[in-house]
């Protein structure tokens, strides 16, 4: 289980305050499980999580072989949850860096596309595709949301160039809804090989469909393992008690926010967590804010912000809460050396380990910000592996839900998302949105 600290809450939080919360909580996960709040035809992720190898499973895995054998490249098209939670999922696992240490067949770099409106972003793509042998995922419920159609369109248009129309098809696969859609439409016109993102589970809910799963696998990442550890948290996470670190965390956060603070600042001193971060804050954001509610989410990477963001955490309007995210430490330990000349005064640090400094600056940060008036949710997640990642997905899940619900908003819908749609549309003269 991931550990949650609480400790660090109770200077402005008391006991009591927690104990008279369990019945609130004990009924916000009821509503998750049993289905009978708003929103409940969007719980299809609550049975994602398998032990077994299904059938789909084996087909992304067939697919994730093939796709490394003939490509230098992976192209991963789409936007919202539809990148967020592979991206999220790739860094933590290979490090920001990870295209760095590929680029062959067998073990291809891996972009992501259709996230933006950005020309320098799309000539960057197309210059690191130029020459390289590669294959693409279009991951759209609909296929017509903008951004990543822009980007299918292209790209298509790009396969087909190099390989001609017939051998394209093999290096297309589509993630769509199973019946319906101009996405779907497309795939089967055309010849691709589809993976389904099920009616019942909304974008930001959907990494541990064919949206995530295919990404991980090309990436290496054993998507079994993954998925055997989102069904380990679904069983420990079902507690009904506060010793469910779930409940702890959505409790919490919801007090707090009672409490005035309405910002939660989600931060980790490894730099890899940073696009889980993202995947959080629209996890989170999509679902909590609405009707006028919503405990705004943000991410900040440490110790890199504590440089930029810092003074605002410590000193700024007291508005916000933190929440910590911490790892074991690495297997590969790095040692600080020794300088006979000593001249950045590093020598009292030599023999010391890198996390031994990481644990320190962790604990003299909290201590900081706490003094401040910023209370701080700790997470521990302990060592990190495949299917670590599959409960650190599932874990958030839930606790949106949970979470949510106690703030009496529907976690599973997102009316605000299509205002600057319409309005954009307008703007471009889209064909139903004329301005009147």
């Amino acid at each position: 289980m991931i550990k949650v600290d609480i400790s660090n809450v109770w200077g402005l939080l008391a006991l009591p305050d927690l104990l008279a919360a369990e019945k609130e909580v004990s009924a916000a996960h009821n509503t998750v499980m049993d289905g009978s709040g708003e929103g409940n035809d969007f719980l299809g992720w609550l049975n994602l999580p398998t032990r077994e190898t299904t059938q789909e499973m084996r087909r992304i895995m067939d697919a994730a072989k093939a796709i490394r054998e003939s490509s230098e490249a992976f192209v991963v098209v789409g936007i919202g949850g539809s990148y967020l939670g592979p991206r999220a999922a790739i860094e933590l696992m290979e490090g920001p860096n990870y295209n760095l240490k590929r680029g062959t067949k067998g073990n291809p770099r891996i972009f992501f596309a259709g996230n933006n409106l950005s020309t320098r972003a799309w000539n960057d793509l197309v210059e690191q595709l130029e020459g390289k042998d590669f294959s693409v995922a279009f991951i759209s419920k609909s296929g017509t949301t903008t951004e990543p159609a822009i980007a299918t369109r292209a790209l298509r248009w790009m396969l087909e160039r190099k390989y001609g129309s017939e051998v394209s098809k093999s290096r297309i696969f589509a993630i769509t809804d199973p019946e319906k859609g101009a996405l779907r439409q497309m795939a089967q016109e055309e010849g691709w090989e589809t993976f389904t993102i099920p009616q019942n589970v909304g974008g930001r809910f959907s990494v541990l469909t064919a949206v995530g799963l295919l990404p991980m696998a090309v990436a290496g990442i054993d998507i079994e393992a993954v998925m055997a550890g989102a069904a380990e948290a679904k069983q420990c996470y079902d507690l009904r008690s506060f010793e469910n670190p779930v409940w702890l965390y959505a409790a919490i956060r919801n007090l707090l926010n009672r409490k005035g603070k309405e910002i939660e600042l989600l931060t980790s001193f490894e730099p890899a967590f940073k696009m889980m971060g993202g995947w959080w804050q629209q996890l989170f954001g999509e679902s909590e804010g609405k009707d006028g509610m919503g405990i705004f989410p943000v991410t900040a990477e440490f110790t890199a912000d504590l440089h930029s963001l810092g003074q605002m955490i410590q000193q700024g309007k007291r508005n916000l809460f933190e929440t910590m995210v911490r790892f074991a430490p690495d297997a590969n330990a790095v040692t600080v050396g020794s300088d006979y000349k000593n001249l950045d005064g590093l020598n009292y640090l030599e023999g010391k380990t890198l996390d031994f400094v990481d644990e320190q600056a962790f604990r003299g940060t909290v201590a900081a910000h706490v003094d401040g008036g910023v209370p701080v949710i700790t997470m521990d997640v302990g060592q990190l592996n495949d299917a670590k990642l599959g409960e650190i997905f599932y874990f958030f899940e839930l606790a949106c839900g949970i979470s949510a619900y106690m703030l009496g908003v529907n976690p599973f819908n997102q009316p605000g998302v299509e205002f600057y749609k319409r309005n954009m549309f307008q703007l471009l003269g889209k064909p139903g949105y004329e301005q009147k």
